[in-house]
């Protein structure tokens, strides 16, 4: 099965969740799942980025609006994220970077 990149970004809002306490176990690799939020206040196109339950932050607005919508069309498994890079070096807001893919129906 051939996935197709569809976008890839740093984590918004990673200082302000929990994130930097599971820092250690996010990997290049890593899976990672992705759940709309249409309820926020600041954000009906938001879409949360969570490591085993354990919430990292968001996928960044401006990059979220079409992943929400098919999220909240029920098509949870379209879409793959992945960390794509790890750099505890740079700024804490882009220290982890995620790509998104879109599975290849089968």
């Amino acid at each position: 099965m051939v996935n197709r990149h569809y976008d890839t970004f740093y984590i918004a809002g990673f200082t302000y969740w929990d994130g930097p306490d599971v820092f250690e176990e996010l990997k290049v690799g890593v899976k990672l799942t992705l759940e709309a939020e249409p309820t926020n206040g600041y954000d009906p196109s938001a879409v949360k980025i969570l490591f085993k339950g354990t919430m990292l932050g968001y996928i960044p607005r401006g990059q979220n609006r079409e992943i929400s919508k098919f999220l909240q069309l029920g098509y949870v498994d379209l879409f793959s994220a992945r960390i794509s890079r790890v750099n505890p070096e740079e700024n804490i807001e882009e220290q982890i970077s995620v790509t998104v893919k879109i599975r290849k129906k089968d």
